[in-house]
């Protein structure tokens, strides 16, 4: 970990990423990727030490609230959260001027922040979305080895839906011959629908995108944990960026199915404008959906 005085925060679309790396670990992390010209080791974090008076200064300047997100591009709630509390902080100063949040993250330590965002979301909008790529925590340790097991993110959910909190499950990667099983996109959309979840974003497939950087660290964890499976993503993608599950139109069939059954957003279109809206109060003020 190494800490840096950064010029800017927020991005064109009023994105943040407080920290540059992560402590994570899932071997298909595309943040990884050469294209974003990460000059430090992966593992060796950037703390953007001076986050909060950057996120207050921007805010200050603001004519209109507006969702600020976060989580896009590296976890806000990574180990060293726990001690730094540079999100907290941002999501302090986000409530005290009055706007809204959308918080990604696979992590359960966003739960130290619960009051916090359901007070967001009282005055304005809060959003939290997890990740969620396999039902099974055994395979979950050797996917996402360094975060919570899912189970423990279904229990987010299940906190976040108690306190009225809007949450959307991002289930995405699906990774070819591992977890893209009819059983493992049943039980996830089951356990969406009994915790209430808005929406489950799937960008329309079941697969997952290798770049240069992040291929070469996935095959290798491929190597380590699945004997073999490296040769077999070879022969049927060779280079390609997209790797589509071979049972991509079967899981999806399944996927859109139990979402209908049980009410659940999949239009990835819908679900983004519904978490960059800010003019939807969330909880039981008012429903636009």
């Amino acid at each position: 970990m190494h800490f840096k005085e950064a010029k800017t925060l927020l991005s064109q679309h009023n994105g943040m990423n407080i920290y540059r790396g992560c402590s994570h670990g899932c071997i298909y992390c595309d943040s990884r990727s050469d294209c974003y010209h990460m000059d430090h080791d992966f593992e060796d974090i950037e703390v953007k030490i001076n986050a909060p008076a950057l996120l207050e200064d921007a805010l200050k300047r603001k004519k209109h609230a507006c969702m600020i997100g976060t989580g896009a591009m590296c976890d806000p709630y990574m180990h060293c959260e726990k001690d730094l509390k540079l999100t907290r902080q941002c999501l302090e100063l986000i409530n005290r001027y009055g706007f809204g949040v959308s918080v990604l993250t696979k992590s359960s330590l966003i739960l130290r922040d619960a009051e916090l965002l359901a007070e967001i979301n009282r005055k304005c909008k809060a959003v939290v979305n997890i990740t969620v790529t396999t039902a099974d925590d055994g395979l979950c340790k050797i996917v996402e080895p360094n975060v919570a097991l899912t189970s423990e993110r279904f229990e987010v959910l299940k906190k976040f839906r108690e306190m009225g909190v809007p949450t959307v499950v991002w289930m995405t990667p699906i990774l070819p011959f591992i977890n893209d099983t009819g059983e493992n996109i049943r039980t996830i959309t089951e356990k969406c629908a009994e915790y209430g979840v808005k929406g489950i974003i799937t960008f329309g497939g079941m697969g997952l995108t290798l770049r240069q950087g992040d291929r070469e660290y996935f095959y290798s964890c491929l190597d380590k944990a699945f004997p073999g499976l490296k040769e077999r993503y070879i022969k049927t993608y060779g280079l390609s960026y997209e790797l589509p599950s071979p049972r991509n139109d079967e899981l999806i069939d399944i996927f859109k199915r139990q979402c209908k059954k049980y009410g659940i957003m999949t239009s990835t279109n819908k679900i983004f404008d519904f978490l960059n809206g800010i003019d939807e109060i969330s909880g039981e003020q008012l429903s636009m959906f």
